[in-house]
């Protein structure tokens, strides 16, 4: 698990460098030319790029935190850092489109400028909104592929800047056509995108940190491959939370009663290969195995009132004892329900001659058994078993 999170971790990162790499080249130029041009929106657009590498390099450490294996404060692991940086990258997000729609406002409202860009700016405005438009398509295809909000975010992220230099070659272009307010318009379009962007990564990445169940569809897939397992009766009390890439599963397991404790367990082994060999998101399986079906109890806090072990053991003792004169060696089997148990009683070589010593069958003592259990509130039935012959 560890192995595939590292791979994972770093196909993430190296489309983050590769996105911070063109931010600087962009910045750079576009700062440069934007001096040279007359546009202070290109100069404005430059700072832009150059702040996305603050959130570049905030990607790369929250995916170096949340792809560190479980320790003891983190026994769940670290994914969820991942899930706090979506939501701060979407809180970016939200206030670049905030500050944008604030200034496009005041521009639009303003008086026409009296200094007009020139062409250069045009072509550096363009190039940007190609060069960021692929880095958006090539990261947003990593995320998606990784599953990985934090990507998904960094990938708009990218394409706000590509917005941004659309706006401004439309200011350019608006300005050398004496249309000046165009590229204001489009800016508070823009504006309400990249906010309504942001607001959505922020929503989706709460109802994770609050731990809301995955999709219904989802939960149908996984109850179904539950299902389908060998030994598996039913499954009930299912639970499924999101940490970052990566769900979790909770979930009871029925089994026939008569299986033994590590068959039982065995069973539970399979449903948990099963589900992580065919879904390559799910990380942690808890499972329970009952013997019967107890979702009528599981919103409520059940302890059980039924004797233990060593308090039936010493009611079949005296009982056997008064009957059979002596107390031999027997295997006892207890199968529990939450209102009665059942008995299954492994007669020893022993238990069975001191039955023939007194001259009773099998059925006959079976008989008397039950008729000295019937008056405890938590007995049902009892089979006696005699050694093969």
């Amino acid at each position: 698990m560890q192995e595939q999170l590292d791979i994972r971790r770093k196909a993430a990162e190296k489309v983050t460098i590769i996105g911070a790499v063109l931010d600087t080249v962009l910045g750079i130029l576009k700062i440069l030319i934007g001096v040279i041009a007359n546009s202070t929106a290109l100069v404005a657009d430059g700072i832009h790029s150059l702040s996305d590498l603050v959130t570049d390099f905030m990607v790369v450490i929250v995916l170096r935190l949340s792809h560190q294996a479980p320790d003891e404060n983190h026994p769940w692991g670290h994914a969820r850092f991942e899930t706090v940086g979506t939501v701060a990258l979407g809180v970016i997000l939200v206030g670049v489109g905030g500050v944008m729609a604030y200034d496009s406002l005041q521009l639009l409202f303003s008086e026409q400028p009296t200094i007009l860009p020139s062409w250069p700016a045009l072509i550096v405005a363009a190039l940007s909104i190609v060069s960021k438009e692929w880095i958006f398509q090539y990261t947003f295809k990593v995320g998606k592929k990784l599953d990985s909000d934090l990507i998904i975010a960094n990938a708009w992220h990218s394409r706000t800047d590509a917005f941004s230099s659309i706006v401004v070659l439309l200011a350019v272009a608006g300005a050398m056509a004496g249309i000046w307010w165009l590229d204001a318009l489009a800016a508070v379009l823009v504006a309400l995108m990249v906010g309504k962007i942001g607001w959505d990564l922020v929503a989706k990445s709460i109802t994770e940190l609050v731990d809301t169940a995955l999709p219904e569809e989802k939960v149908t897939k996984l109850r179904e491959q539950v299902l389908s397992v060998d030994g598996v009766i039913n499954v009930h009390s299912f639970k499924s939370r999101r940490m970052g890439s990566q769900s979790l599963l909770e979930m009871h397991l029925q089994v026939a009663p008569h299986l033994s404790a590590a068959e039982g367990h065995f069973i539970g082994d399979n449903v948990v290969c099963q589900l992580q060999s065919r879904f390559d998101d799910i990380s942690h399986i808890i499972f329970h195995i009952d013997t019967y079906d107890d979702e009528e109890f599981h919103d409520e806090v059940f302890c059980p009132v039924m004797p233990t072990r060593p308090e039936v053991s010493q009611h079949l003792d005296a009982i056997i004892s008064r009957i059979l004169g002596d107390n031999p060696d027997y295997e006892l089997i207890l199968y529990y329900h939450p209102e009665y148990i059942d008995l299954d009683i492994k007669a020893s070589e022993q238990f069975h001659q001191l039955m023939l010593h007194t001259g009773l069958t099998a059925r006959e003592l079976q008989e008397r058994l039950r008729e000295q259990l019937t008056g405890l509130n938590w007995f049902r039935t009892l089979h006696l078993w005699l050694p093969p012959r």
